[in-house]
Protein backbone atom coordinates (compact mmCIF):
# COMPACT_ATOMS: atom_id res chain seq x y z
CA UNK A 1 0.00 0.00 0.00
CA UNK A 2 1.32 3.34 -0.47
CA UNK A 3 1.16 6.12 1.15
CA UNK A 4 -1.23 9.18 1.25
CA UNK A 5 1.78 11.16 -0.44
CA UNK A 6 2.81 8.96 -2.72
CA UNK A 7 -0.80 8.44 -3.68
CA UNK A 8 -1.11 12.10 -4.45
CA UNK A 9 2.42 12.60 -6.12
CA UNK A 10 0.82 9.82 -9.04
CA UNK A 11 -1.95 11.49 -9.44
CA UNK A 12 -0.07 14.86 -9.77
CA UNK A 13 2.62 13.34 -12.08
CA UNK A 14 -0.44 11.76 -14.32
CA UNK A 15 -2.19 15.24 -14.54
CA UNK A 16 0.56 17.11 -15.89
CA UNK A 17 1.30 14.77 -18.12
CA UNK A 18 -2.44 15.36 -19.37
CA UNK A 19 -1.86 19.21 -19.23
CA UNK A 20 1.69 19.23 -20.92
CA UNK A 21 1.10 15.98 -23.42
CA UNK A 22 4.50 14.56 -22.17
CA UNK A 23 4.15 11.04 -20.99
CA UNK A 24 5.49 10.71 -17.29
CA UNK A 25 6.92 7.75 -15.69
CA UNK A 26 4.92 4.32 -14.71
CA UNK A 27 3.76 4.81 -11.06
CA UNK A 28 4.68 1.14 -10.96
CA UNK A 29 8.31 2.19 -11.67
CA UNK A 30 8.41 4.56 -8.98
CA UNK A 31 6.36 2.68 -6.86
CA UNK A 32 6.93 -1.09 -7.21
CA UNK A 33 4.38 -1.79 -4.09
CA UNK A 34 1.68 -0.29 -5.70
CA UNK A 35 -1.85 -2.58 -5.24
CA UNK A 36 -4.89 -2.15 -7.30
CA UNK A 37 -6.51 -0.24 -4.41
CA UNK A 38 -3.72 2.52 -4.57
CA UNK A 39 -4.45 2.53 -8.31
CA UNK A 40 -7.85 3.55 -8.15
CA UNK A 41 -7.29 5.83 -5.23
CA UNK A 42 -4.94 7.41 -7.52
CA UNK A 43 -7.79 7.60 -10.36
CA UNK A 44 -10.07 9.13 -7.95
CA UNK A 45 -7.40 11.77 -7.12
CA UNK A 46 -6.72 12.69 -10.80
CA UNK A 47 -10.73 12.81 -11.42
CA UNK A 48 -11.00 15.06 -8.27
CA UNK A 49 -8.11 17.67 -9.66
CA UNK A 50 -10.03 17.63 -12.85
CA UNK A 51 -13.52 18.20 -11.44
CA UNK A 52 -11.94 21.14 -9.47
CA UNK A 53 -10.65 22.73 -12.69
CA UNK A 54 -14.32 22.87 -13.87
CA UNK A 55 -14.94 19.19 -15.68
CA UNK A 56 -17.82 17.20 -14.65
CA UNK A 57 -18.12 13.25 -14.34
CA UNK A 58 -20.96 12.40 -16.76
CA UNK A 59 -20.40 8.51 -16.85
CA UNK A 60 -17.80 5.48 -16.67
CA UNK A 61 -15.94 3.61 -19.16
CA UNK A 62 -14.99 -0.15 -18.29
CA UNK A 63 -12.31 -1.62 -20.36
CA UNK A 64 -10.17 -5.05 -20.67
CA UNK A 65 -13.31 -6.91 -21.31
CA UNK A 66 -11.93 -9.32 -24.09
CA UNK A 67 -10.39 -12.31 -22.13
CA UNK A 68 -6.80 -11.99 -24.52
CA UNK A 69 -6.80 -8.20 -23.00
CA UNK A 70 -7.28 -9.26 -19.56
CA UNK A 71 -4.37 -11.94 -20.51
CA UNK A 72 -2.33 -9.53 -22.24
CA UNK A 73 -2.72 -7.41 -18.46
CA UNK A 74 -2.32 -10.47 -16.31
CA UNK A 75 -6.29 -9.73 -15.04
CA UNK A 76 -8.90 -11.46 -14.52
CA UNK A 77 -11.24 -8.95 -14.16
CA UNK A 78 -12.02 -5.42 -16.45
CA UNK A 79 -10.77 -2.00 -14.97
CA UNK A 80 -12.84 1.11 -14.92
CA UNK A 81 -12.83 4.73 -15.30
CA UNK A 82 -14.74 8.15 -15.43
CA UNK A 83 -15.94 10.03 -18.47
CA UNK A 84 -15.48 13.86 -18.39
CA UNK A 85 -17.76 16.06 -20.10
CA UNK A 86 -15.12 17.78 -21.69
CA UNK A 87 -14.16 14.47 -23.64
CA UNK A 88 -17.72 14.29 -25.02
CA UNK A 89 -17.92 14.36 -28.81
CA UNK A 90 -20.84 13.84 -31.06
CA UNK A 91 -20.94 12.45 -34.37
CA UNK A 92 -19.30 14.39 -37.62
CA UNK A 93 -16.97 16.16 -34.87
CA UNK A 94 -13.30 17.87 -35.97
CA UNK A 95 -10.98 16.80 -32.96
CA UNK A 96 -7.54 18.41 -32.56
CA UNK A 97 -5.11 15.17 -32.46
CA UNK A 98 -2.76 17.26 -30.35
CA UNK A 99 -5.13 16.79 -27.50
CA UNK A 100 -3.98 13.20 -26.51
CA UNK A 101 -0.33 11.84 -26.63
CA UNK A 102 -0.74 8.86 -28.41
CA UNK A 103 -4.39 8.32 -29.16
CA UNK A 104 -5.85 5.15 -30.43
CA UNK A 105 -9.80 4.30 -31.43
CA UNK A 106 -12.07 1.21 -30.41
CA UNK A 107 -15.32 0.49 -31.49
CA UNK A 108 -17.97 0.06 -28.68
CA UNK A 109 -21.37 0.56 -27.60
CA UNK A 110 -22.43 3.30 -24.86
CA UNK A 111 -25.20 2.60 -22.41
CA UNK A 112 -27.56 5.82 -21.05
CA UNK A 113 -28.73 4.68 -17.77
CA UNK A 114 -32.70 5.51 -17.15
CA UNK A 115 -32.60 5.02 -13.23
CA UNK A 116 -30.14 4.42 -10.22
CA UNK A 117 -28.77 1.03 -10.70
CA UNK A 118 -26.68 0.06 -7.21
CA UNK A 119 -25.74 -3.04 -5.24
CA UNK A 120 -24.36 -6.70 -5.07
CA UNK A 121 -25.84 -9.22 -7.29
CA UNK A 122 -26.42 -7.29 -10.39
CA UNK A 123 -27.28 -9.54 -13.40
CA UNK A 124 -27.25 -9.02 -16.79
CA UNK A 125 -30.90 -8.25 -16.91
CA UNK A 126 -30.85 -5.80 -14.05
CA UNK A 127 -28.79 -3.68 -16.25
CA UNK A 128 -30.90 -3.98 -19.42
CA UNK A 129 -33.83 -3.20 -17.52
CA UNK A 130 -32.09 0.31 -15.95
CA UNK A 131 -31.11 1.31 -19.15
CA UNK A 132 -32.88 4.17 -21.24
CA UNK A 133 -31.43 3.32 -24.21
CA UNK A 134 -28.09 2.22 -26.29
CA UNK A 135 -26.17 4.10 -28.84
CA UNK A 136 -23.27 3.58 -30.72
CA UNK A 137 -19.93 4.90 -29.54
CA UNK A 138 -16.20 5.17 -30.29
CA UNK A 139 -13.53 5.50 -27.44
CA UNK A 140 -10.64 7.33 -28.02
CA UNK A 141 -7.65 5.98 -25.68
CA UNK A 142 -4.45 7.31 -24.59
CA UNK A 143 -1.88 6.90 -22.37
CA UNK A 144 -0.63 9.30 -20.41
CA UNK A 145 2.60 7.38 -19.12
CA UNK A 146 5.60 5.21 -20.71
CA UNK A 147 4.84 1.80 -21.68
CA UNK A 148 5.14 -0.45 -21.56
CA UNK A 149 2.94 -0.79 -18.22
CA UNK A 150 1.42 -2.65 -15.61
CA UNK A 151 -2.26 -2.86 -14.88
CA UNK A 152 -2.21 -0.60 -11.72
CA UNK A 153 -0.51 1.73 -14.53
CA UNK A 154 -3.62 2.00 -16.76
CA UNK A 155 -5.99 2.25 -13.76
CA UNK A 156 -4.20 4.53 -11.91
CA UNK A 157 -4.24 6.68 -15.34
CA UNK A 158 -8.26 6.60 -16.10
CA UNK A 159 -8.07 3.41 -17.47
CA UNK A 160 -7.03 4.81 -20.83
CA UNK A 161 -9.23 7.07 -21.08
CA UNK A 162 -9.53 9.95 -23.63
CA UNK A 163 -12.56 10.51 -24.92
CA UNK A 164 -15.79 9.31 -25.96
CA UNK A 165 -17.78 10.35 -29.41
CA UNK A 166 -21.58 9.41 -29.52
CA UNK A 167 -23.73 8.97 -32.87
CA UNK A 168 -25.65 6.50 -34.83
CA UNK A 169 -29.27 5.58 -33.47
CA UNK A 170 -30.27 4.90 -29.64
CA UNK A 171 -32.51 2.26 -29.49
CA UNK A 172 -33.88 0.68 -26.48
CA UNK A 173 -32.08 -2.14 -24.56
CA UNK A 174 -35.02 -5.00 -25.35
CA UNK A 175 -35.35 -4.17 -29.19
CA UNK A 176 -32.57 -6.00 -30.37
CA UNK A 177 -30.45 -8.96 -29.14
CA UNK A 178 -27.33 -6.36 -28.07
CA UNK A 179 -25.31 -9.58 -28.69
CA UNK A 180 -25.33 -9.76 -32.32
CA UNK A 181 -24.80 -5.76 -33.21
CA UNK A 182 -21.93 -5.76 -35.54
CA UNK A 183 -19.85 -2.90 -36.25
CA UNK A 184 -17.06 -2.28 -39.00
CA UNK A 185 -14.52 0.62 -38.57
CA UNK A 186 -12.88 2.28 -42.00
CA UNK A 187 -9.89 4.59 -41.30
CA UNK A 188 -9.61 7.14 -44.29
CA UNK A 189 -11.75 4.54 -46.65
CA UNK A 190 -10.60 1.35 -45.63
CA UNK A 191 -12.10 -0.82 -43.43
CA UNK A 192 -9.15 -1.81 -40.96
CA UNK A 193 -11.75 -3.62 -37.98
CA UNK A 194 -14.83 -5.23 -37.57
CA UNK A 195 -16.60 -6.60 -34.71
CA UNK A 196 -19.60 -8.43 -33.09
CA UNK A 197 -20.89 -6.87 -29.37
CA UNK A 198 -20.83 -10.37 -27.66
CA UNK A 199 -17.57 -9.97 -27.83
CA UNK A 200 -17.10 -8.20 -24.85
CA UNK A 201 -17.57 -10.77 -22.06
CA UNK A 202 -20.71 -12.80 -24.04
CA UNK A 203 -23.22 -9.90 -23.67
CA UNK A 204 -22.04 -6.02 -23.94
CA UNK A 205 -24.22 -5.69 -20.50
CA UNK A 206 -22.33 -8.08 -18.51
CA UNK A 207 -19.55 -5.60 -18.29
CA UNK A 208 -22.21 -3.40 -16.57
CA UNK A 209 -22.89 -5.66 -14.26
CA UNK A 210 -19.75 -6.37 -13.25
CA UNK A 211 -19.43 -2.49 -12.74
CA UNK A 212 -22.22 -2.40 -10.03
CA UNK A 213 -21.08 -5.38 -7.94
CA UNK A 214 -17.42 -3.76 -8.31
CA UNK A 215 -18.83 -0.66 -7.24
CA UNK A 216 -21.32 -1.96 -4.54
CA UNK A 217 -18.56 -2.38 -1.82
CA UNK A 218 -17.91 1.35 -1.94
CA UNK A 219 -21.30 2.34 -1.69
CA UNK A 220 -21.52 3.31 -5.09
CA UNK A 221 -23.33 2.77 -8.54
CA UNK A 222 -24.85 3.81 -11.78
CA UNK A 223 -26.37 7.00 -11.64
CA UNK A 224 -29.56 7.93 -14.13
CA UNK A 225 -28.67 10.13 -16.97
CA UNK A 226 -24.34 8.41 -16.76
CA UNK A 227 -23.02 7.18 -20.13
CA UNK A 228 -21.58 3.86 -19.48
CA UNK A 229 -19.08 2.67 -22.13
CA UNK A 230 -19.65 -1.37 -22.25
CA UNK A 231 -16.31 -1.81 -23.80
CA UNK A 232 -14.62 -2.47 -27.02
CA UNK A 233 -15.51 -4.87 -29.41
CA UNK A 234 -12.63 -4.58 -32.02
CA UNK A 235 -9.04 -3.84 -31.84
CA UNK A 236 -8.33 0.03 -31.15
CA UNK A 237 -6.62 1.62 -34.62
CA UNK A 238 -4.08 4.07 -34.10
CA UNK A 239 -5.25 7.62 -35.48
CA UNK A 240 -3.52 10.82 -36.45
CA UNK A 241 -4.16 14.57 -37.47
CA UNK A 242 -6.24 14.14 -40.95
CA UNK A 243 -7.64 10.80 -40.30
CA UNK A 244 -10.60 10.25 -40.96
CA UNK A 245 -12.87 7.37 -38.97
CA UNK A 246 -16.49 5.94 -40.53
CA UNK A 247 -17.91 3.66 -38.11
CA UNK A 248 -21.32 1.49 -39.82
CA UNK A 249 -23.60 0.20 -37.25
CA UNK A 250 -26.04 -1.65 -39.85
CA UNK A 251 -29.63 -1.18 -38.32
CA UNK A 252 -28.18 1.42 -35.53
CA UNK A 253 -26.52 3.79 -38.13
CA UNK A 254 -22.88 4.93 -38.42
CA UNK A 255 -20.29 7.58 -36.62
CA UNK A 256 -17.79 9.85 -38.78
CA UNK A 257 -15.40 11.80 -37.14
CA UNK A 258 -12.03 13.86 -38.18
CA UNK A 259 -8.87 14.76 -36.98
CA UNK A 260 -7.10 17.55 -37.56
Amino acid sequence: MLSDQNRQAAADAILTAERSREVCPQPSATWPDMTLEDAYDVQRRWAEARIAAGARIVGRKIGLTSRAMQQASKMTEPDYGVILDDALFQDGARITAGTFIKPRLEVELAFIMGEDLSGAGCQIHDVLRATEFVQPALEIIDYRTEVPRQIVDTIADNAAFGAIVLGGRPIRPFDVDLRRVGATLSQNGVIEETGLAAAVMGHPAAGLAWLVNKLAPLGDGLKKGDIVLGGAFTRPVDIKSGDVIAADYGELGSIGVGFE
